[in-house]
């Protein structure tokens, strides 16, 4: 006889009216009363969508942490057959990249990435985000002299792009449109997209296909000494099927670029927010430099890009005390996770001192590659912003767009205080 599963003690509706708040503008320029509100209904609890929410840091930890849970791959997407999201061609794109493959095909497909950012790439690539840095900021100290500037437009979205288009070897002129693209491409991650918001999401997954395909077909006539020549080697050591080969490439120079553009724009913008609304962290770090690092893990934990992160049950399973069926979802709250008063103290203060733990790389098989070269930007452009700008504060509020999942920050006024 199988045994009796306890019925949630949390009504759906009520999460789901929790979610409708915070996926609008007012919620996400401050979403942290609303994962209160989360936590307290409980460490997992019931999904609008099916499956369950989890929203203690200890329970999200042991998910990420273990090797046998697993995430929505496109064998998964491809069975959901009365859900359109997940079969969406961005939706498929997405199940394509490294965070979405699981063993034995993740190990083969991280393996022939290689160690991307090790030390000795970032150390060629320190001198030229130094440059790009410096580059920004002349232009944006330029516009602090007229008045309020929009720290995203011209700092947080461009120094990515550039970072990584220049390490792959793709052209200044692309840098735009990359960052369009990436943007869009996104919006299929989102809980509850809309169907404009799929159709962009799908227009996106189309353009980056062709692009980077092109990209692959020039490497593949005249390889050079960059990432995207150095994949198609790799797999072309690993599968002797050169179509099949060009596509792993190509699939890996896609989640590069998605991957690594929206997170690390959110991660720039969010820093520079956090200490312009935060005067005496700003101050205490004007005194104390070696802080730089502890505030980017400090603003990951405290305002992640990514707020939610999937996983399935690799078999039938309990979570606290809840029962977990065998290829259930449960969606990682990570946004009220890292807010979790158990695992830290004053966990709604911003505090420049603090190194955390945190989920803003991932974690367990799945932590981010690019992890070292986000780390690396942030602190070089903190560390610039520090000699260079005395002082910051917002001269309007921040517009958000209203989404869940993926954090995005539109606009962030500022002035030189």
């Amino acid at each position: 006889m199988e045994p009796t599963l306890t019925i949630p003690a949390v009504d759906r509706r009520t999460v789901t009216s929790l979610f409708s708040r915070l996926r609008t503008r007012k919620g996400q320029s401050n979403p942290l009363p609303l994962y209160a509100e989360m936590r307290n209904l409980g460490d997992v609890i019931p999904s609008p969508w099916g499956g369950h929410l989890i929203t203690s840091y200890a329970l999200c930890d042991e998910v990420m942490r273990s090797r046998k849970w697993r995430v929505p791959d496109t064998q998964w997407r491809t069975s959901q057959h009365n859900s359109a999201r997940w079969n969406t061609p961005a939706s498929l794109q997405t199940a394509k990249s490294l965070p979405m493959l699981n063993p034995p095909l993740h190990t083969r497909v991280r393996r022939s990435a290689g160690k991307m950012f090790g030390r000795r790439t970032l150390a060629e690539l320190k001198e030229s985000i130094a440059r790009n840095i410096e580059s920004v900021l002349d232009q944006f100290e330029r516009n602090l002299l007229e008045g309020a500037a929009d720290f995203n437009s011209v700092v947080a979205n461009q120094l990515p792009v550039m970072s990584i288009g220049q390490w792959l070897g793709l052209p200044a002129s692309d840098y735009s449109l990359l960052r369009s693209l990436t943007n869009d491409q996104t919006l299929s991650q989102e809980f509850f997209p809309s169907p404009s918001q799929l159709a962009r999401a799908d227009a996106a997954a189309l353009g980056l296909q062709e692009y980077f395909t092109e990209v692959i077909r020039e490497r593949r006539e005249a390889p050079g000494d960059d990432p995207v020549s150095q994949w198609i080697a790799a797999w072309d050591t690993l599968e002797p099927d050169r179509e099949k080969a060009d596509a792993e490439a190509h699939s890996m120079a896609v989640f590069v670029i998605v991957a690594g553009l929206e997170t690390t724009e959110h991660l720039l913008s969010s820093m520079v927010r956090l200490l312009a609304h935060h005067p005496e962290q700003a101050d205490l770090l004007r005194a104390h430099p070696e802080y730089v690092p502890h505030v980017v893990d400090e603003t990951l934990r405290y305002d992640p890009a990514i707020h939610s992160i999937s996983r399935l049950a690799p078999h039938d399973t309990t979570l606290g005390d809840t029962p977990v069926r065998e290829g259930e979802m449960v969606q990682l709250m990570v946004g009220a996770a890292q807010h979790d008063p158990r695992q830290y103290t004053g966990p709604e203060n911003f505090d420049v001192r603090r190194r955390p733990s945190h989920f803003g790389f991932g974690g367990g098989i799945h932590y981010c590659l690019g992890a070292p070269l986000a780390r690396l930007e942030g602190e070089l452009l903190l560390t610039s912003m520090l000699k260079r700008i005395p002082r910051l504060r917002l001269s309007e509020l921040p517009s958000w767009e209203p989404r869940v999942s993926f954090r995005r920050l539109n606009h962030l006024m500022v002035t030189a205080a």
